[in-house]
């Protein structure tokens, strides 16, 4: 017991002297059973949860993914250990791989370029609202702890020849331990991959490395020149004298599921109801991240000819109506316009104007100041876009004024899947309350000039999951995603003299949006149309309105 002791007392003194000597073999052994068992929570979750326990070759197929998942595991990691770097290496690895596990295990995220894109793309208000107790206790002990036994630790290399006999040697046995279970499990791994192939994004850390290539590649199309859409496009109304003003309200993160305007039990919508407006029950979002539904919205391509990241290379709709004439606004709150407003005057809040903001973000009512005023004194025709920071998890308490604390308890934290569901509901809810009151407002203030047609549109880049089977937030891949992400309000609200000279029948139009199908790929057509453009890429059959014209357009 005695020689136990000291042999262990000394050990830990050359622990603590950096002295304790490991073979490379065993140390990429020990980083692969690491990531195997603590950073893959999110995909042994979704494996148990999506595979079929009822034979005894769906046990062996459940059995046989961990040999599987640590053979990659394994490889990778006998490629970025070596001399030298591979500490460093490794290191990035295990403090990249602690967050992503964290965020996917936490909030159902699903690691994919677009995820990837928004994590660039995001700014500091965002990344505060994501830094909470929970998640630095998890990057400390899951990240800088093995970072730092790591460094503490002396990894023992041999000859060349002799790492890649090893290392070769070592794949070569799980990999044949894979292909003798193969033959038992060949129908499960197909029908599985076939079901569930977005499971790969969550393996950690091959998902978002993965992930980080794919925008990489995206990324590169920086160096394209900026394709004109279509440059004969002209602006041709009916007859009359009336200038058109249009507000379009992009929102963020709004479900079509919690509008009461939708049949929601709760009155979110108490303004709105008010105003007489227009609400489409069936419509789809183009994605179920802000970085991809943005430019689809404007783009004149649809979501299934649509490229990430081309969006920022080519024209929108902004720049189709710049260049026919009409003015345009761009009015940002959110995190960006992705590229879509990058040509046409754009405003920005300040930060530090304690009307609207705490000095990190602000408040939606920053969109309607100087909205009037503007309108009073724009020349000719006009669009004006409000981009809101709506409903942006996780911290929704931080969306609304104390006033439109309606629905309580709430949950006042950015830790929203530690808080009771019915509390998130109701902070949720108050968002989409006072969501309500910035387009009111908006309308408000178009219905004061008389002597314009004007009209609104509203619709959400996405919708949000509130906890429902576990899932927080957006981002899942289209293909699997719930309806919850990706049903989203569309309103609209249009003046009696734009209703009168555009020739619509809102009767129609009330039909078309309780029983209709649409998708944001409608959005650019029914823009163009109303706002009486002619243009090449204008379809008739995704406009929303055509129907319901009276008269076609000229």
């Amino acid at each position: 017991m005695k020689e136990f002791s000291k042999k262990t007392v000394l050990g830990l003194k050359r622990f603590l002297k950096g002295d304790c000597g490991i073979s490379s073999s065993k140390t990429i052994f020990c980083l692969s059973l690491y990531f195997l068992i603590f950073m893959n929570i999110s995909l042994w979750e979704h494996c148990l949860k999506m595979i079929n326990f009822s034979s005894f070759f769906d046990f062996l197929f459940a059995l046989s993914l961990p040999v599987l998942i640590f053979t990659i595991e394994f490889m990778l990691f006998s490629v970025v250990t070596v001399p030298y770097i591979g500490k460093f290496l490794v290191s990035l690895l295990i403090l990249t791989s602690s967050v992503t596990n964290y965020t996917m295990h936490q909030f159902g995220i699903f690691m994919t370029s677009d995820m990837i894109r928004n994590v660039f793309e995001t700014n500091t208000a965002e990344v505060k609202d994501l830094i909470t107790f929970a998640s630095a206790s998890n990057f400390i002990i899951f990240g800088i702890l093995p970072v730092l036994l790591l460094f503490r630790t002396k990894i023992i290399y041999g000859s060349l020849f002799r790492e890649l006999t090893a290392r070769l040697k070592f794949s070569g046995i799980f990999l044949l331990s894979v292909l003798v279970l193969s033959p038992f499990v060949y129908k499960q791994y197909m029908s599985y991959g076939r079901n569930n192939h977005e499971t790969l994004k969550l393996v950690n850390p091959i998902s978002y490395i993965d992930a980080v290539f794919k925008y990489v590649k995206e990324e590169n199309l920086k160096n394209k020149k900026i394709e004109k859409i279509d440059p004969s496009a002209t602006h041709s109304p009916y007859k009359d004298e009336k200038q058109t003003v249009i507000v379009f309200i992009l929102g963020e993160a709004a479900r079509s599921a919690n509008f009461s305007l939708n049949g929601y039990p709760r009155d979110t919508n108490p303004e709105l109801k008010k105003d007489g407006v227009i609400s489409f029950r069936d419509v789809k979002s183009a994605g179920t991240a802000t970085a991809y539904s943005v430019p689809i919205i404007f783009s004149s391509k649809g979501r299934g000819d649509f490229k990430t990241g081309e969006g920022k290379y080519e024209e929108n709709i902004m720049d189709l109506l710049q260049n026919t004439g009409y003015q345009v606004l761009w009015k940002e709150n959110d995190n960006g316009c992705k590229g879509v407003c990058d040509r046409v005057p754009t405003v920005f809040p300040d930060v530090n104007d304690k009307r609207f903001c705490d000095g990190d973000t602000c408040r939606d009512e920053f969109l309607l100041d100087g909205l009037e005023d503007y309108i009073r004194n724009v020349k000719g025709n006009a669009i004006i876009v409000l981009h809101t920071i709506g409903s942006h998890g996780p911290a929704y308490y931080k969306r609304y004024p104390p006033e439109f604390k309606k629905f309580t308890p709430t949950c006042d934290s950015e830790e929203i899947q530690n808080c009771p569901r019915e509390n998130i509901i109701n902070a949720y809810d108050n968002t989409i309350l006072h969501t309500d009151h910035i387009i009111s407002g908006a309308i408000a203030v178009l219905k004061k000039f008389k002597n314009k047609e004007t009209g609104l549109v509203y619709t959400s880049d996405h919708g949000e999951s509130l906890g429902e089977n576990g899932i927080y937030l957006h981002g899942m891949p289209y293909s699997i995603a719930p309806d919850y992400q990706t049903h989203v309000p569309l309103i609209f609200w249009a003046s009696e003299d734009m209703i009168r000279y555009d020739h619509l029948d809102i009767d129609c139009i009330k039909e078309e949006a309780e029983d209709g199908h649409f998708s944001h790929d409608n959005i650019f057509h029914s823009i163009v149309g109303l706002t009486e453009t002619r243009s090449k890429l204008y379809k008739k059959d995704l406009d929303i309105f055509n129907k319901c014209r009276k008269k076609p357009l000229p």
